[in-house]
């Protein structure tokens, strides 16, 4: 006898989201609904460089339903999740119901402002395309306003940029902007004479790059304030208003720009009981990514807090590669399950980190003790990040992109594009 088709619903077409649909539907047992607020996929790890004017956006994006084209079990739902009804295996979108069999839940994280409402309001997150193209406005606009302005303290204010936080994204970020200073504002700037360092970057961590090796931590710090940038560690953003960063130590940086790359916390999914949400907003999963207290309902990637692998019994860093051996794992265990046998526990096969700190620069840690650093940490760098990019033209467009970029340290994408509200009259 014939089984019935599965229903299954991903909610969010991340990492997580798209490895687990590229597996599963290759088996027409299972028809597949992707929900998510965006009608594309992207690539979180480059979005510094949409922000930066080095790269476009459609470099690292590409429509869902382009992708879905010869797919027949696969479809899309352009909607954001409100709800999830347990009971009723159904959930709730802006745009509608859907209902499911098995719901996936990978939506990922949002920017944790740890209840600072001053910085939430006033300060420019990138989590995504959006945060990258306004945040590419921004400052844009703001070395504009510096060239118009003869008031020096007005002038500070303008080219002053904040970045909080000494992750991977804070880092590549201030090597970025360090290099477009020094190769590009010079040029295009002629009218502000001072271009000395305006970066900070701030954390409150003791070193930048925590989850890194010493030596890619101790590179990091190098590079970048050999490029101009300062460093201030051990030390917390507490406040920000009226144009004035407040740090923890009571120091204040004047600034029209403070970039919030300070740490995460899971998306908000109403419907799901508390005793299902674990620590940083996660949810907590068994071995199989199963959600506390369901026997239908999964979470895999950023959103979710798994203890029972013993390599990481205090749940997997919210890394990328989580995301996709997790997406992976879940489809067979999923058609284990339509094969009736026993699902299978997950493990995490740690690969390494790497991050960019600025042209030719680069770090990279292999596990258990190898490190290397330099233009081959680089190459391997920018190899590493075109391989994941959906679509060949994607590939293309990204490699001439960034070789045309790197050879002239000109690009030419510093364009301030921004809807205008109309006079009302």
């Amino acid at each position: 006898m014939e089984q019935p088709v599965k229903k299954v619903v991903i909610v969010g077409g991340g990492f997580a989201g798209i490895n687990l649909i590229k597996h599963l539907s290759k088996d027409s047992r299972f028809h597949i609904t992707l929900v998510d607020k965006n009608n594309y996929s992207f690539f979180p790890p480059l979005l510094y460089q949409v922000a930066t004017a080095f790269i476009e956006p459609s470099n690292i994006s590409y429509p869902f339903r382009r992708l879905f084209q010869k797919k027949t079990n696969l479809r899309f739902h352009m909607g954001s999740l409100l709800k999830v009804n347990p009971e009723q295996n159904t959930i709730e979108t802006d745009t509608g119901v859907v209902a499911y069999d098995y719901l996936v839940l990978a939506v990922g994280t949002e920017s944790n402002y740890f209840g600072m409402e001053r910085v939430k309001a006033n300060s420019l997150p990138m989590k995504s395309i959006d945060d990258a193209l306004n945040l590419r406005n921004h400052l844009l606009l703001n070395m504009e306003e510096a060239v118009h302005t003869d008031d020096l303290k007005e002038k500070e204010k303008h080219l002053n940029i904040v970045i909080c936080g000494g992750g991977p994204t804070g880092v590549e970020l201030a090597g970025m902007l360090a290099e477009l200073g020094r190769n590009i504002a010079l040029k295009e700037y002629p009218e502000i004479k001072d271009l000395r360092s305006h970066l900070y970057l701030i954390d409150a961590g003791k070193s930048l790059l925590g989850p890194m090796s010493e030596k890619s931590q101790n590179e990091a710090t190098r590079v970048l304030k050999k490029l101009g940038v300062h460093v201030i560690n051990n030390t917390a953003v507490k406040d920000y208003h009226d144009d004035i960063v407040v740090l923890s130590d009571g120091r204040t940086i004047p600034t029209k720009v403070l970039i919030w790359a300070s740490g995460v916390t899971g998306r908000e999914i109403p419907g799901l009981p508390t005793a299902a949400i674990g620590r940083g907003r996660r949810v907590l999963v068994d071995e199989a990514n199963k959600a506390q207290g369901s026997q239908n309902i999964f979470a895999i990637g950023d959103i979710c807090l798994q203890t029972t692998d013993t390599n990481f019994p205090g749940g997997h860093p919210q890394l990328a590669q989580v995301a996709i051996q997790q997406g992976t794992k879940l489809a067979k265990n999923l058609i284990r399950a339509a094969d009736n046998k026993p699902m299978e526990a997950f493990a995490y096969r740690d690969k390494g980190s790497m991050a960019i700190i600025s042209k030719y620069k680069a770090v990279c840690d292999i596990p258990p003790k190898g490190f290397f650093k330099g233009f081959p940490a680089w190459l391997v760098w920018l190899f590493i990040h075109i391989i994941p990019l959906i679509g060949f033209r994607n590939k293309v467009k990204l490699a001439f992109s960034w070789f045309w970029s790197f050879i002239t340290n000109d690009p030419t994408l510093r364009l301030i594009i921004r809807p205008r509200k109309q006079d009302v009259h």
